[in-house]
């Protein structure tokens, strides 16, 4: 697959401009799914915010942006269904919009309704993450952002080790919304912090950057700040 990686979404010109490019196409004639789940995971999460990710009424505008079409693809559901009825939507799509919320939830959903399987063998299709949409594909995503979504699933089998751990899509952490004014604590120095525990690269981004990795190819996309850690 082929990853922008962002931490608030497309909030300006330059990661727009990087979403165009991706896919070929541009996003008018580009097919969307997008995937709320990670949010049933996380305690700041409602049903009005998943309906605004869903409706494109939230900051990181990722439905409202214009797609030739855009679908809901619920993990939750796809367990129940029979892999034949939901790949051909898969493979009709260009990108996956992949909101926020925890990331270890949203990462043991990937993996049990089968879909992370099944991605490995769409090297085209764009994922396109917000938040813990973006860090669900990094080899750790921290202990400071294991929510209660990540203890409701505490003891299962496929809970991998360490209890933080992502899918290791990339070879690089992400520690997200750098200095963001609601979140007092994701300050450079908590990210220096939360590092210590990461025993790999990392990167500490605010909600004006992104990273767009093609073929191990790694590109940082910024009007605002966006640090390597380490």
């Amino acid at each position: 697959m082929k990853l922008l990686l962002t931490s608030g979404g497309i909030t300006n010109d330059s990661i727009r401009e990087a979403l165009e490019r991706l896919p070929g196409k541009p996003v008018s004639e580009s097919t969307a799914l997008c995937i709320p789940t990670a949010q049933y995971g996380h305690p700041w999460c409602t049903p009005q915010s998943m309906w605004n990710f869903v409706a494109g009424e939230q900051p990181s505008h990722m439905t409202g942006l214009g797609w030739k079409s855009v679908g809901l693809l619920e993990l939750l559901a796809l367990p129940s269904m029979n892999k034949e009825r939901w790949l051909p939507w898969l493979e009709a799509a260009d990108v996956l919009l992949v909101d926020g919320g925890d990331a270890i939830y949203l990462r043991h959903w990937l993996v049990q309704s089968g879909l992370w399987d099944e991605l490995q063998r769409f090297s085209n299709l764009v994922w396109v993450g917000v938040s813990a949409g973006s860090m669900v594909l990094t080899p750790r995503i921290g202990r400071e952002f294991m929510t209660s979504g990540s203890k409701d699933i505490w003891g299962r089998e496929d809970l991998p080790a360490p209890a933080d751990a992502g899918l290791s899509a990339i070879e690089f952490s992400i520690f997200p919304h750098l200095n963001h004014p609601d979140m007092p604590t994701n300050s450079l120095q908590a990210a220096e912090k939360w590092f210590e525990q990461i025993d790999h690269p990392a990167f500490a981004m605010d909600d004006d950057s992104a990273i767009a990795v093609v073929d191990g190819d790694i590109r940082v996309i910024s009007e605002g700040t966006c640090v390597e850690l380490g």
